[in-house]
């Protein structure tokens, strides 16, 4: 699907199994305890993808099953999300879904290891079949277990045992899980010695923001910024001058910052491109090919927004294609959808109205990121259901 790439040291670790083995609970599991060790790593699922990894399972239950993108209306997003893990920044965890076709098996050729999840002999001779085609190192070959024990077996020289109970709303735990983390750990740190302070010097604007040290500055939690986090944030860093910003954080925190640099660029650090720089959107109408669609509703605070990919994958490049639908400058708007980070700073910059918000569904409301009203100061939250 695309031509030779060079060789990229940072890994790239497929989690395979069947259908509900709960592989998406534990990748959850996994990058939620290599935060906590704050080991520098992504998550890219690839079934299509769904641009910021593990949303999904941190939010109401009934609000995922309305925002989960439910598949693609082709494969053109399989050449892209290749190119994107053969290019990675930082270590990946791929869940690469339970039934991948011939097609999106190749994504395995740009992947350098493997964890196994199966439930029986069956799904696991097939599997392990699939990674051996494609050279991958298996560094663990785990049971998945819907009643039972959680069991390690063995550590060396390769990880064994079970998992049990990998059922949506719980996180892994145990003796092979806590294994399992340790063992990624030891080889994401690794390869990662070094690589932030890289990234930061590569940056292409002088004033640059790392959202770790960022936290650690105004006294947040840096896994888990808050709304009211907000104003803080917007005092600390100088207004309208070039910044960027590097490191994992919410939609809402990076569409403020891009704002707050206003008129300047904006510059954001992609996990899957690198540095960028935030597109310019006009204002103008969506034409019905175009590759984003919105439906505008109003709501009793403004109106509402809701973006929706037509495929699965939405580049950086098609950007000069894509335009900011208009709404009057007299009312504020509620951005929503599923969308990278790239576009909602690059939507929020585009809006000139009385305020703008951007629905996360961890917090079940919309986040005012712009405020030119002193009745929706930033960081205020805005009941709103999708």
């Amino acid at each position: 699907m695309i031509g030779q790439m060079p060789f990229n040291p940072l890994p790239a670790v497929v989690i395979g199994g069947p259908p509900h083995s709960g592989k998406s609970v534990l990748t959850y599991s996994l990058t939620q305890a290599l935060r906590a060790r704050d080991v520098e790593h992504y998550v890219l699922r690839a079934y299509p993808p769904d641009y910021e990894g593990d949303w999904f399972l941190a939010c109401d239950q009934e609000q995922v099953r309305h925002l989960r993108l439910k598949g693609a209306q082709s494969e053109a997003w399989l050449p892209l999300v290749q190119r994107d893990i053969a290019r990675r920044h930082l270590p990946l965890i791929v869940d690469l879904g339970g039934l991948p076709t011939p097609e999106q098996e190749a994504l395995l050729d740009v992947c350098t290891h493997a964890i196994l999840l199966t439930p029986d002999e069956t799904t696991h001779a097939s599997w392990r079949a699939r990674f051996e085609r494609h050279g991958l190192v298996l560094l663990a070959d785990l049971r998945s277990e819907l009643e039972g024990q959680t069991q390690l077996i063995a550590e060396e020289p390769l990880l064994t045992g079970t998992l049990a109970r990998l059922e949506r709303g719980s996180q892994a735990a145990g003796p092979t899980f806590d294994a399992l983390v340790a063992r990624l750990s030891l080889l994401f740190t690794r390869a990662t010695y070094g690589l932030r302070r890289q990234h930061l010097e590569m940056a292409p604007v002088e004033l640059v923001v790392d959202v770790q040290s960022l936290a650690h500055s105004l006294g947040c939690e840096e896994r888990d910024w808050l709304p009211e986090d907000l104003p803080r944030v917007l005092d600390y860093l100088p207004q309208g001058e070039p910044l960027g910003l590097y490191g994992r954080g919410p939609n809402w925190l990076y569409a403020a910052v891009a704002v707050h640099a206003l008129p300047s660029p904006f510059y954001l650090f992609d996990v899957r491109l690198g540095w960028i720089v935030c597109p310019v959107l006009r204002v103008g109408t969506l034409p019905p090919d175009a590759p984003l669609q919105v439906q505008i509703t109003s709501t009793a605070h403004g109106a509402a927004l809701s973006f929706r990919l037509v495929d699965a994958y939405l580049d950086v490049t098609t950007a000069p294609t894509l335009c900011a639908p208009p709404v009057s400058g007299e009312v504020g708007v509620i951005l929503n959808g599923k969308l990278p980070h790239w576009l909602w700073c690059a939507l929020a910059r585009a809006y000139r109205t009385s305020w703008v918000a951007l629905f996360q569904p961890q917090v079940q409301s919309a986040v005012v990121v712009a405020a030119r009203s002193a009745a929706y100061p930033a960081g205020t939250c805005l009941p709103f259901t999708p």
